[in-house]
């Protein structure tokens, strides 16, 4: 199976954002190389919040180029086999963490996002991976910083796609 037969496997068997995960399937019909960056049309991204339940925190990255605090994530990459895949390998590198476990039950979100040319879109598949106990967090070379905020400080500081991202990864917490 390819990364583009999981993604559509994966948005297909998505319960949630009916409208919006329709427009990632049609994207990817539409776009074979829609997985990829060098698509111009847009393409898929993966990404995961790293969360610590028992301590009641999440992860967050200053974005480099962006200068936001966001989830860790990125682009799929040629050896990704699925898209969750994608997700751990980008929250693992960008978090400095060994041992993340994406949350079960597939992703939490979608989220669609215009982005400067050459490219357009980012459609964002959007996962949570959960820190071990102890994690000890290590800054890459695509931030400018990384940070453990609490629940509620997270308003504050990210924009809303993260703040959504947070209240469906805390629901399904329970």
């Amino acid at each position: 199976m390819t990364l583009y037969d999981d993604a559509v496997l994966v948005l297909k068997g998505y319960e949630g954002q009916p409208e919006l995960r329709q427009v990632y399937l049609d994207h990817l019909a539409a776009h074979p190389d829609g997985m990829y960056k060098p698509c111009g049309a847009g393409h898929l991204t993966s990404s995961a919040l790293v969360i610590d339940p028992a301590r009641g925190r999440v992860l967050l990255t200053l974005h480099r180029k962006l200068n936001m605090w966001l989830q860790m994530g990125g682009h799929c990459e040629e050896g990704d086999r699925t898209v969750e895949e994608a997700a751990l390998r980008e929250a693992t590198e960008e978090s400095g963490i060994a041992g993340l476990t994406l949350l079960p039950g597939g992703p939490v979100r979608l989220d669609r996002h215009p982005i400067p040319a050459p490219c357009h879109w980012h459609l964002d598949v959007q996962y949570a991976a959960l820190a071990p106990a102890g994690a000890e967090a290590a800054i890459s070379d695509e931030s400018l910083d990384l940070r453990w905020f609490a629940y509620d400080e997270v308003a504050g500081v990210a924009d809303t796609s993260v703040v959504r991202l947070l209240e469906g990864t805390l629901a399904r917490l329970g």
